[in-house]
């Protein structure tokens, strides 16, 4: 039996909620899970240097992975992360300038692919 997927959606520039989101995509990726993440417009611009979030600082000195960390490892785990194009633009980003398995996808295309993957909001 085909174990569902997760789709998550991330909808705006709140780097602990992103954090948030990004625990959840890896921890159903470790448990054998099709994950996929998307960053909708405002939330693009948390792929900006440095990725940090305020509260890593008592995360490192708690042992806990920081934000880019825990980006890393969600994309070691198989986690597609994808981007939306008109947050690229709103934040100044390119493409080409984020981790090389970031796919720009817009609204239609992560719908199309909802299938029956559940669906997270953060």
């Amino acid at each position: 039996m085909r174990m569902r997927g997760l789709t998550i959606l991330v909808a705006a520039g709140d780097a602990e909620r992103f954090h948030a989101a990004l625990s959840f995509a890896a921890a159903g990726a470790a448990t054998g899970m099709a994950v996929r993440l998307h960053l909708h417009e405002g939330a693009v611009a948390l792929l900006g240097p440095p990725i940090a979030a305020p509260a890593d600082p008592a995360r490192s000195a708690a042992g806990l992975p920081t934000l880019a960390q825990l980006l890393d490892d969600a994309l070691d785990l198989g986690v597609a992360i994808t981007v939306c194009q008109s947050g690229l633009a709103l934040a100044g980003l390119a493409l080409g300038g984020l981790d090389r398995r970031i796919e720009a996808q817009g609204p239609i295309g992560l719908l199309a692919a909802l299938d029956d993957d559940r669906l997270l909001t953060f």
